[in-house]
């Protein structure tokens, strides 16, 4: 029954998908306009959170300045929705010229010398074309991971689009056997790491936007495990629909940097692109859920 359920909502997919690639980005805009006025005025979709995550984040700004930024941040919200049904009907073409790679050299240099490197990006700006834009842009094996969605035709299908771009997507459930397997091959290993640990006992700490902020440890163990160059994926809009990807060396020797200095660097730099233009993070998100209170609570309950 469960796997019944998971096709027909599959079948409904498809359909959203096959309208979003016969509609002009021109049309595709104005559904983006009505999505994200439904999701600020009618919906009211996480707007406590939302809320709640700016006042933390930007204590010195006054309540209407940070308004401001929450109503951007609805109509950017409504844009990436829509971006992300249309990206799955998008030629290569169209992805070089919406999420143009500024900088392909850095990336390609170190999978030319037979190196691997590690990406950080964050759920900044468009995020998801950049899963398409790595693989047809660059000269080299790129590897994303990522959390499996439970629909598993679903997963697949937008699986199989990314593989068409040159693009592999691995389970983060499977990321030491993925870094292990290719340790000898010269890949581009990409990370998202601006969301909230699942385990704060591996969680990295570090003072983020005004707050104590629990880091995935992820990138940081991995680059010092493979000794793995790190570079910061900076996503920039441009305008509606135009975006662009450039990358910055954080380190190109992670064993001589201290312990949380990778986490740190990368948050920093993160922070600096937020404080920039606030309105294209993902403000929805309830990244500081977890403290270090709870985390030694539960540590004190063991």
């Amino acid at each position: 029954m469960k796997k019944a359920g998971y096709f027909i909502s599959y079948l409904f997919f498809l359909s959203f998908v096959g309208l979003f690639a016969i509609l002009p980005f021109r049309v595709v805009y104005i559904l983006s306009d009505g999505l994200s006025f439904l999701l600020f005025w009618v919906v009211r979709y996480r707007r406590k959170v939302v809320a709640d995550n700016l006042y933390r984040s930007f204590p010195e700004k006054s309540d209407k300045e940070r308004k401001v930024i929450m109503k951007r941040f609805y109509k950017h919200l409504g844009d990436i929705l829509v971006e992300s049904i249309k990206g799955f009907a998008m030629t290569k073409k169209q992805v070089y010229k919406r999420h143009h790679i500024v900088n392909p050299e850095l990336a390609q240099s170190y999978i030319d010398a037979g190196k691997g490197v590690i990406g950080v990006v964050a759920h900044y700006n468009n995020w998801e074309w950049g899963s398409m834009s790595g693989g047809s842009q660059l000269n080299a094996n790129v590897m994303i991971l990522y959390k499996p969605l439970s629909n598993p035709y679903i997963d697949k299908f937008l699986n199989n689009i990314r593989k068409s771009f040159g693009t592999e997507m691995i389970s983060i459930f499977k990321t030491y056997k993925a870094f292990l397997e290719r340790k000898d091959k010269p890949y581009l290993y990409v990370l998202a790491a601006d969301q909230s640990p699942s385990k704060l006992k591996r969680a990295i700490w570090v003072d983020f936007l005004n707050q104590d902020t629990a880091c995935l440890h992820g990138p940081e163990r991995y680059a010092r495990m493979f000794n793995l160059p790190v570079l910061y994926l900076d996503i920039q809009k441009q305008k509606r629909g135009f975006y662009t990807l450039t990358g910055e060396v954080l380190t190109n020797d992670p064993s001589s940097l201290p312990e949380g200095e990778i986490t740190r660097l990368y948050m920093k730099r993160l922070e600096k692109s937020i404080r920039e233009k606030p309105e294209y993070w993902l403000w929805s998100h309830r990244r500081w859920k977890k403290t270090r209170q709870k985390q030694s609570q539960k540590t004190t309950e063991k």
